[in-house]
Order: C-alpha cells, then structure tokens, then sequence
C-alpha cells in the first residue's frame, strides 16, 4: 500500500556522515495509541495518512500499512487488513496467536529497560536497608544503631540478559556487586563487568538477590518451582518484573514460610489482576506491586521513538527492528 511520490524528503537520520533520502511515500497508519502519537508521527513523517482509534468502537476492514497498538479491546480485529503489527510494549504472551498469522508484527523491545532497571535497584536497596521498617513513628529502643545490608559485596543473579537485564547489570554494577546472568544464547555478555553461567542450577546457589527478566514462553513457565527453591541460597531475595507464570506461586509460598526465600518483590503475579483476599497481598515477606515498574515521566516516548524508527525504516526499504518469532514468544 506504500505510495511513492516524486519528490524526496531529506530525514535526520544520519549514518557515516551521509543523510538518508526518503522518498515522499504515504503510508497508512492505524493508531490505537491517541493523538500524541498522531503528532508525533506526523511530525517524523509528514506524508503519513494517520487514522487514530478512539474510545468507540472502531469501523473495522481499513485497509492500512501498519497497525500501531495491539494491546486494545478491539486490536485483532483493527490487524485483520495489516500486514505489519507494531506493538506498542514488549510482552506478546497476552497477544493472540492469530495477530501474528499472515503478518509482520514488532514490539518495542528496551522501551522500558531503564525505568525498570532503577526499580530493581530500588527494591534492593529497600531490602537491604530495611525500608520502610526503619522510619520512625515513636522513639526506638536503640538510637544510632540498626543492622542494615549492602549490595556492596553481594551477588546479583539474573535470569536474561536482554534490553532489561542489560540496564540492571550497568547500574548494579557501580554499587560494588558481583553481576552473574544466565542467557537463551551462548553468546559473551554486552556488559564486561556480567558473568555468564551455564545454567540456572549453578545459578541458584550463587546469589543474593535473584531477578527474573526473560519472557513468558513455554520453556520459562513455572521456571521457579519447588525443586529450583530447594537449589536458592537461603535468605536469597527474589524480584519479578517479568511474568507472574515464570513463578510456581504454591512453591514460592513455601519457601517464603521457611524463609529459604526472606523476601519476594513482585511486580508480576498470575493472575493478573490479582483477586481480592489473595494470600499474596498479605504475606509479611512479600512487597506486592500492580506491573507498574515500567511507569517514567517519558517510557511512552522510547516505544514511540522504537515505532518511527521503524517507519523511517520500512519508508526506505530498510530491515524492521525488533521482529517477533510467535515460536519463540519474543
């Protein structure tokens, strides 16, 4: 559907000092992401046609270039006449299988590394040093005196090593910790200061504070069951930004209680949302989030920028970035 025109427009892409040409085209663009993203399009690509999807209820059948959303009520129905899907976030295990059947489909894999790396550093340091427990409401028996940790000298596991892993190993690393991470690839790490290790067995045993960071796929579904908790160092800390089905929750729940687990940080839990009166919300050792460590000021900017990247790529006959294998989950 791509129209060519006969004029060229110059772009700010810039690669050995050349600029890039693209040519005037029109693509057509269905918009599940509101108008700040119409703007912004409109402004990377002044020839686009931007159909932005509002509230109501969309007329389905445009035909268009691309699909830009995918995580809306009526998303599979708007990629029924596209044959490239841009997910606007990373995660494709709530996405159905058939909005990748006949079709291209991205996602906007690292958009929300660095928010979601500085709150697994919060959550460690909130663990080490006893936060909130340590601010006062009345006098303490002891002043000038509390037994708090440090990551200095600790062990950081990390289960993936991707776009997120990545940001987490390049922040914790400053603070004095060992960083070692398992990976799909047998690949050298992109961070000198990261250890790999052959497998999550070695892995267990090693570490104080376990981060999962690798998607939902067949082969991580319950990655942490009752067998992988008997192998963790006692007292490990255990943060999930990823998926809540990498979990064996029954398992965990028994590690918690023995305290082979001291405390477990989720941001992911399954299901999702969570049901009222879940043993979840009130365990003393589990700090309980609603999938929110991805939240900044400007984490919707980086998947749009990933987006028009993508769309200057695809106007000038370059290679997508970010394409999804629906074998591989990601």
């Amino acid at each position: 559907m791509i129209h060519a025109g006969n004029g060229v427009h110059p772009t700010r892409r810039e690669c050995t000092g050349q600029l890039f040409y693209i040519r005037s085209v029109s693509l057509r663009i269905l918009n599940e992401m509101g108008h700040r993203a119409e703007a912004r399009i409109h402004a990377a690509l002044p020839s686009a046609e931007v159909i932005t999807v509002g509230a109501d209820p969309p007329v389905f059948g445009t035909e268009a270039d691309v699909f830009f959303g995918g995580y809306g009520p009526h998303s599979l129905e708007l990629a029924a006449c596209v044959p490239w899907v841009a997910l606007s976030g990373t995660g494709v295990d709530k996405v159905p299988m058939a909005m990748f059947e006949g079709r291209t489909v991205t996602c906007a894999r690292g958009a929300s590394a660095i928010p979601i790396s500085e709150f697994v550093l919060a959550a460690m340091l909130t663990f080490e040093k006893r936060m909130p427990e340590v601010w006062l409401e009345e006098p303490p028996k002891l002043w000038n005196f509390a037994e708090l940790g440090s990551l200095h000298g600790q062990t950081l596991g990390l289960v993936g090593l991707g776009g997120i892993g990545v940001a987490i190993a390049q922040r914790a690393a400053p603070f004095g910790m060992r960083v070692l991470a398992i990976r799909r690839r047998a690949i050298p790490s992109p961070v000198a200061a990261v250890e790999i290790v052959a497998s999550i067995d070695d892995l267990l045993p090693m570490v104080d504070h376990l981060v999962l960071a690798v998607p939902a796929t067949a082969h991580t579904r319950r990655l942490l069951d009752a067998d992988a908790f008997a192998r963790v160092k006692p007292g490990v800390h255990l943060v999930n930004i990823a998926r809540g089905t990498l979990v064996d929750q029954d398992a965990l729940r028994v590690a918690l209680d023995d305290g082979r687990v001291a405390r477990a940080t989720l941001d992911t839990v399954d299901p999702e949302p969570l049901p009222a009166g879940h043993w979840l919300y009130s365990h003393p050792s589990v700090r309980l989030s609603a999938h929110i460590s991805w939240g900044s000021p400007v984490g919707f900017d980086h998947a749009l920028d990933l987006f028009i990247e993508n769309l200057l790529r695809r106007a000038s006959g370059e290679p997508l970035l970010h394409v999804v294998d629906p074998g591989e989950g990601y």
